[in-house]
C-alpha cells in the first residue's frame, strides 16, 4: 500500500487560519445582534416523547429551536411540563436582546408541556398576540376492520 503522506501547515498557516475563523465568527455574532424583530411565532410541538418550541419570524424562517432533548432531558422526562418550562425559559433568554417580542402561539400535539410552556413565554417579556391548537384532527378516522367471518 506504501506510505501515506500528510500535509503539514507551519506554524504561521494555522495562526492565520484560526484568525481568520474567528473574524468570521465574531461577524455572525455582530450582525445576529444588529436585528432586532419585533413579532414573530412560536410554534410549540408537544408529543408524547418530548417537546420541541420553535421560534421563527412572520415569514417563517427560522431564528431558533430547542427541544427537551438538547437541555438534557432523557427518557420520560422531556415530555414533562417541568421540561417545557424550562425549554421556554432558555428561549427566552437567548431572545432577550433581539427579540422576537409581540408573539404568536401555534400549539400541535397532546403532551402535557403544552400549556407549562406557554405559561412560562407569558411570565417572561412576551406579548401573546393569540393562541392557536393546530393539531391535526382526523375527520373520518382510520378504516375499520373488516367483518368477522365465522
Amino acid at each position: 500500500m506504501g506510505k501515506k503522506k500528510v500535509a503539514q501547515k507551519t506554524k504561521e498557516e494555522l495562526i492565520a487560519e484560526s484568525e481568520k475563523v474567528t473574524a468570521t465568527a465574531e461577524k455572525k455574532s455582530v450582525q445576529s445582534g444588529k436585528h432586532k424583530i419585533e413579532k414573530g411565532r412560536i410554534y410549540i410541538n408537544a408529543s408524547y416523547n418530548n417537546t420541541v418550541i420553535t421560534i421563527t419570524d412572520e415569514k417563517g424562517d427560522v431564528i431558533t429551536w430547542m427541544s427537551a432533548g438538547s437541555i438534557g432531558f432523557s427518557g420520560p422526562k422531556k415530555a414533562t411540563p417541568f421540561a417545557a418550562s424550562k425549554i421556554a425559559d432558555a428561549i427566552s433568554a437567548k431572545l432577550e436582546k433581539t427579540g422576537p417580542f409581540n408573539v404568536d402561539i401555534y400549539v400541535s400535539g397532546v403532551g402535557r408541556g403544552r400549556d407549562a410552556a406557554i405559561r412560562a413565554f407569558a411570565a417572561k417579556n412576551f406579548n401573546l398576540l393569540s393562541i392557536k391548537d393546530v393539531t391535526p384532527i382526523p375527520h373520518n378516522g382510520p378504516r375499520p376492520p373488516k367483518p368477522r367471518r365465522v
